[in-house]
């Protein structure tokens, strides 16, 4: 029971935290965004990243926020299809628009006389018709949470003893591999172009490392450009994405896999969903000091 109370707690802590982080990111790239002289974009991709990542914390902590405070029957039917459905659309909106950032960044380090430079947004009109689309597959992916997600209508002491509020429901072997596909399709695409382009960048980055070993050996100054400083964070933005992602993968299928319930590895796996929503905005806030800024 003791150690119930102190996972709840966790719990609760590491979503609050998430939401605080990732609210103190989007207001503070909202003011540079409309006061700064230049828009980048990059600003306003993670505005959006940051407001998907509260969307997933407010689906996956609020019930289990109210279930801790000992609510019965917290969520009904509706309620547990809402949370799934929001979840799972933000969560691949995250991934959409994480693959996005890095391909964007990639571009507007790379060479004038590369050709990629005439890929590079120049306006915000470039960027919100990718977002809607992102939005638009995502909701289309998830709706079969709709109509097969479910409330278990437990008792508290059945909630406090590790089980969900909410369950999927058996679904049609026609829908499964319907949406199945699709989601490993998504994954693939946007995660591939994701690890092209931080592959291009880390080149870009080597590159210019050894510029500025031979300006230094040579005694010239030599000031780091802000895009690469910004690549920098990019990139280890991406890392934690790669490692969570890649990680709670690993443990649900463990999970699924396992013949008995195991407790430990399903609140392992309840932490990681968890991970890069509470990560993505520390990384920000760390590398570039936007506490400091605001």
């Amino acid at each position: 029971m003791f150690l119930k109370f102190i996972k709840e707690v966790i719990f609760i802590f590491l979503t609050m935290l998430g939401i605080l982080g990732n609210m103190s990111v989007s207001v503070n790239y909202m003011f540079s965004w409309w006061g700064g002289p230049e828009k980048k974009p990059t600003h306003l991709i993670l505005i959006h990243l940051a407001f998907t990542n509260i969307i997933i914390l407010l689906a996956r902590g609020l019930p289990k926020t109210i279930a801790a405070l000992g609510l019965r029957n917290s969520l009904d039917d509706i309620g547990c299809k809402i949370t799934a459905y929001l979840e799972r659309v933000a969560r691949g909106v995250s991934i959409c628009t994480s693959s996005l950032l890095t391909v964007v960044q990639a571009i507007i380090i790379s060479p004038r006389a590369s050709g990629w430079r005439r890929l590079r947004p120049n306006s915000v009109w470039h960027i919100l018709p990718l977002f809607l689309f992102f939005w638009i597959l995502n909701s289309l992916i998830g709706v079969n949470l709709i109509h097969f997600m479910k409330s278990t209508n437990l008792n508290i002491s059945q909630l406090m003893n590790g089980y969900n509020e909410c369950y999927l429901m058996l679904e049609s072997q026609k829908i499964k591999w319907i949406v199945l596909p699709l989601m490993i399709l998504r994954d693939a695409v946007f995660q591939g172009a994701m690890g092209g382009a931080s592959g291009y960048m880390v080149f870009l980055l080597h590159k210019h490392h050894q510029h500025v070993l031979y300006l230094q050996n040579a005694k010239l100054l030599y000031r780091t450009p802000p895009e690469l400083k910004a690549a920098q964070s990019v990139l280890l933005l991406m890392l934690c994405f790669v490692f969570f992602y890649w990680t709670d993968c690993a443990f649900s299928l463990f999970v699924s896999l396992s013949l008995g319930d195991n407790y430990l590895m399903i609140n392992i796996q309840k932490f990681l969903t968890l991970g890069y929503a509470v990560s993505s905005p520390i990384v920000l806030i760390h590398r570039d000091r936007l506490l400091t800024k605001c």
